[in-house]
């Protein structure tokens, strides 16, 4: 049990991954700008990840998970997704997800709490659904159990 936990949570961490998918659109600077670029993208994260950890619908995902290692990468997949100079070399969605029966409930838990960690690190609402709608696409590979 604890090693499918452990998989979701890299997979999960690897969500951000948008180039997976050939219809994302391409990332601006400007986003990347407005999230604080890299600082902030490591605050945000910072925030994030003890969310994630604390909350009972999302913790049994990622308490036993390799923690450091999911900050990393989900700082790279924001980074690039915002149009930072990051480059995300992690597992693509539709492979990381393939066999963990994540539901469309499990997905939006994660999205609430990313929220909640934007709002309290202060960025702009327009630089949030920005990210969102960048991360939107994702649901089609992350949700694996309808």
């Amino acid at each position: 049990m604890k090693t499918r936990f452990a998989a979701l949570a890299l997979a999960v961490a690897s969500f951000c991954a948008p180039l997976a998918h050939a219809d994302a659109a391409p990332a601006k600077p400007a986003l990347y700008h407005a999230l604080g670029e890299m600082p902030g993208l490591v605050r945000l994260v910072d925030d994030f990840m003890p969310r994630l950890v604390a909350d009972p619908r999302t913790g049994p995902f990622f308490q036993p998970a390799n923690q450091p290692h999911i900050k990393a990468q989900l700082v790279d997949q924001f980074c690039m997704v915002s149009g930072g100079p990051c480059t995300y070399q992690g597992v693509d969605m539709a492979n990381a997800h393939a066999n963990l029966d994540i539901r469309k409930s499990d997905f939006h838990a994660l999205v609430e709490l990313l929220q909640q960690a934007m709002d309290a690190q202060g960025i702009p609402f327009g630089a949030q659904n920005q990210l969102l709608a960048r991360l939107a696409p994702m649901h089609r590979d992350v949700i694996t159990l309808k």
